[in-house]
C-alpha cells in the first residue's frame, strides 16, 4: 500500500465539489480532503481516503465544504460613502441624473483623492475581512475613483498590499477609463491621452494591475472610446474586462467579445447578437445583482439567453459606495435566485468555477486533485441554504492554501 504524507486532512465533510456534468454540487457525502503544499492532494468518500501519516487531521463536524468563494468584480478602495445618493435615490432621482449632478462617481473621486494611502488601506481592509468571514478567499478589486495618474496607481498598490497583509488573492485591475473626470470636461480625448500615453504604461511597467476595465455605456465611454483603451492595453500584455450594457445597449458585449475580453459586467440591456459574440469568444458573463437591487431596476440581464449560447454565468458584489454597498456573496446568491431566477446550484456555480473562468484563475473553483486548497466551510445543512439565508453568516471559516483560518469579523 502507497504511503501518502497530507499536511493537513478534513474528514466527517460533506463536499461540494462544484464539478459539472454528475450529482447536484457534485456532492460526496462522508467526504474527506487533504491537502499538501497548499494543493488539494485528494478529495473523495472518507471510506477512499488512501492511508498515510498527516500532521493535522480536522474533523468537520458534518459541515459542508465548497471551494472558496470568489467576487470578480468590485470596487472596494474608496474614500467616503454615498448615503446621500442613497437618499436621493430613494427620493426618487435616478443613477444617471445624479451622474449628472456632481454626486455619484465624481463625489467618491473628490473623497478618494483627499485620502492617503493608510486611510484608504484601513478602511478597504475592514471591508475585505467581512467579505472573507462570509467565505470569500479570492477577490477582484478596481481601481477607477482616481482618475489622476497619481490617485489611480495609489489605489492599485493598495490593492496590491491588501493581498499580501489579509494572505488572501487580491486581483487588481485598472479602471482609469470609468468616467471622464470634471477637470476634463469638455476634453474627453485628452483624458483618454492621459489614460493611454501616460497611466497604462506606468501601471504595466510596476506591475500594478493583472488587467484593464472600461466603463462602456452612455454616461461613461463609448464604443470608440472603449477600444481605444482595449488596444493600447492589449499592446501592453494586459488581458481586458469591461463593464457592458448596463444602462443602455451600446455593442459594449460585442465589443467585449471582439477582443477576447475575460468578462462582460453587468448585461442588463444586452442584444442577442452582442450574447451570441460573447458565446462565441468564450466570454464570462458577471451579473450584478446588488446593483439591479440598489437602483431599483426594471430591466434584468438575459439569463435564458445567456444559456441558450453557452455563456457563463458568474456572480459578483459589485461592492462599490453607490450603487451595491455589499460585502457579502451569500447576499449576491441570495439576490441571483431570487431577482435572477437562477438555481441555487447555478449562484454557487456562479461565485466559484465560473467566478475563476472570469479572472482566468485555471487553480480554483473546484474542489479538485491539484487545485488550489482554497475552502469555504459551513454550518449548513444543504449547499441550496447558502443562497437562503439573508443576514448572520453561515460560514465556520475559510481555507487559504491549505491553511485554515478562523472567522474575523473585521
Amino acid at each position: 500500500m502507497t504511503t501518502v504524507a497530507y499536511d493537513t486532512v478534513w474528514v466527517n465533510a460533506r463536499l461540494a465539489t462544484m464539478t459539472p456534468g454528475g450529482v447536484p454540487y457534485g456532492a460526496i457525502e462522508d467526504g474527506a480532503l487533504a491537502a499538501r503544499d497548499g494543493a488539494i492532494a485528494f478529495v473523495g468518500a472518507r471510506a477512499d481516503l488512501p492511508s498515510g501519516s498527516t500532521s493535522r487531521t480536522i474533523d468537520a463536524g458534518g459541515r459542508w465544504i465548497t471551494p472558496g468563494l470568489i467576487d470578480p468584480h468590485t470596487h472596494l478602495i474608496f474614500g467616503g460613502e454615498r448615503v446621500a445618493d442613497f437618499e436621493r435615490r430613494v427620493a426618487g432621482e435616478s443613477y444617471v441624473a445624479a451622474a449628472g449632478s456632481g454626486s455619484g462617481i465624481a463625489h467618491t473621486v473628490a473623497l478618494t483623492r483627499a485620502a492617503d494611502e493608510e486611510t484608504l488601506f484601513a478602511a478597504a481592509a475592514r471591508r475585505l475581512r467581512t467579505m472573507i468571514a462570509n467565505g470569500t478567499t479570492t477577490v477582484e478589486i478596481k481601481s477607477g475613483y482616481g482618475l489622476d495618474v497619481e490617485t489611480e496607481l495609489r489605489l492599485l498598490r493598495v490593492a496590491r498590499r491588501l493581498g499580501r497583509e489579509l494572505g488572501i488573492t487580491v486581483l487588481a485591475t485598472y479602471l482609469g477609463a470609468h468616467v471622464v473626470p470634471s477637470e476634463y470636461s469638455g476634453r474627453r480625448d485628452a483624458y483618454l491621452d492621459l489614460v493611454c500615453d501616460q497611466m497604462l504604461p506606468r501601471v504595466a511597467a510596476e506591475q500594478l494591475a493583472d488587467a484593464v476595465d472600461v466603463f462602456c455605456d452612455t454616461i461613461a465611454f463609448s464604443p470608440s472610446e472603449t477600444e481605444r483603451v482595449l488596444v493600447a492595453a492589449q499592446r501592453l500584455g494586459l488581458a481586458v474586462k469591461l463593464h457592458a450594457d448596463q444602462i443602455a445597449d451600446t455593442g459594449a458585449a460585442a465589443l467585449a467579445a471582439q477582443h477576447r475580453a475575460l468578462s462582460a459586467d453587468h448585461l442588463e440591456h444586452t442584444s442577442d447578437e452582442g450574447i451570441a459574440a460573447l458565446g462565441r469568444a468564450g466570454t464570462v458573463a458577471i451579473l450584478l445583482p446588488g446593483a439591479y437591487y440598489y437602483l431599483r431596476e426594471t430591466v434584468k440581464p438575459p439569463v435564458d439567453e445567456l444559456r441558450a449560447h453557452g455563456v457563463r454565468i458568474a456572480l459578483a458584489t459589485d461592492c462599490n459606495p453607490g450603487t451595491s454597498p455589499i460585502l457579502t456573496l451569500p447576499t449576491i446568491l441570495n439576490m441571483a435566485c431570487v431577482l435572477f431566477g437562477l438555481t441555487p446550484e447555478q449562484s454557487l456555480a456562479g461565485a466559484t468555477r465560473n467566478a475563476a473562468r472570469a479572472l482566468a484563475l485555471d487553480d480554483r473553483g473546484e474542489l479538485r486533485t491539484g487545485a488550489r486548497c482554497d475552502l469555504s466551510l459551513w454550518d449548513v445543512d444543504s449547499p441550496a441554504e447558502l443562497c437562503y439565508w439573508l443576514g448572520g453568516s453561515r460560514c465556520a471559516g475559510v481555507v487559504i492554501a491549505g491553511e485554515p483560518r478562523a472567522p474575523d469579523p473585521g
